[in-house]
């Protein structure tokens, strides 16, 4: 197992982390939508597929339609029962291409309610090209990142909104599929990064761990594992400083493998698309399309 104290070994970032993270988390609102908006279930429900099974239909219809294995393999986190639950029934019940189509259908009006209609502006035009920018200078560059590569082959919506959100949500998966490499790298299974997640104290064990199909029995034997390695202690699982320590080192390597997709911005094109995307994002917050995400 790598140790992820030691850091003399990789390549410095092409930008300030900072940078890029600020990048990817002032729009990320602008493609999460997709997994909680009312739109969205609505379209997969006129397909016969109901929002749990819409969640992995949608997200892993740009690979085809594809069994759970690798589904499992891609989304990382997932308890492997879930994923079966939901794929390939969804494939018997409706195809790839009509998902897709609802997804995109739904995410238009999602963020068309978000924006209260105002989806061509010229901040938002502005803000589409420079995403567009963005995800387009890697994607010549699938290695390692099968989700990335799926939707990056998609084709183009052509109103600037949808644009925007097509591009987020490439530039998401790059940096997801970046994430899942780091994980690996630090000896990670899926559920443990879960547990490590909830023990930083930053998002609530309840959505994730329902979220993500665990039983009370699998968190808990996989807390014991963290135990053993010394990454978290107590009853509730709390970070301890080598956890912290990981905990860091994922995320800094995460943005470091991100960095590739905004180096095409610059830092001052990163900083503009931030200061463009981070009302619009708020404005998603605003319509509620992300309260299931913030319900806990």
């Amino acid at each position: 197992m790598t140790d992820t104290t030691e850091v003399h070994w990789q390549e410095p970032s092409v930008l300030d982390p900072g940078v890029v993270r600020q990048a990817w988390r002032s729009a990320e609102a602008l493609h999460g939508l997709i997994y909680f908006a009312p739109e969205a279930h609505e379209r997969y429900a006129a397909l016969g597929i109901d929002a749990r099974s819409g969640y992995f239909a949608s997200r892993a219809a740009a690979m085809g339609p594809v069994g759970p294995a690798p589904v499992v393999a891609a989304f990382f986190n997932f308890n492997p029962a879930l994923v079966a639950r939901a794929l390939p029934a969804a494939w018997e019940r409706t195809t790839p291409a009509a998902v897709l189509a609802a997804r995109t259908e739904a995410a238009g009006a999602a963020l068309s309610r978000a924006f209260g209609g105002l989806v061509d502006t010229p901040e938002i035009r502005e803000a589409a090209d420079l995403a567009r920018r963005a995800a387009e200078s890697v994607a010549g560059n699938p290695e390692g990142r099968p989700i990335f590569a799926a939707h990056a082959a998609l084709p183009w919506p052509d109103h600037p909104h949808l644009v925007l959100w097509h591009a987020q949500t490439i530039l998401r998966e790059f940096r997801g599929d970046g994430h899942v490499a780091a994980l690996l790298l630090a000896g990670l299974t899926g559920l443990e990064a879960l547990v490590l997640h909830v023990a930083s104290g930053e998002v609530p064990r309840r959505f994730l761990q329902r979220s993500r199909g665990w039983s009370d029995e699998q968190w808990a034997e996989a807390a014991d594992r963290l135990r053993g390695r010394g990454l978290v202690d107590g009853d509730e699982p709390a970070l301890t400083d080598r956890g912290r320590a990981q905990r860091a080192w994922i995320e800094a390597a995460t943005d470091r493998l991100a960095a590739p997709a905004y180096t095409a911005l610059g830092v001052d094109g990163c900083l503009r698309f931030t200061e463009l995307a981070r009302p619009l994002s708020r404005a998603v917050v605003a319509s509620g399309a992300l309260r299931a995400a913030t319900a806990g």
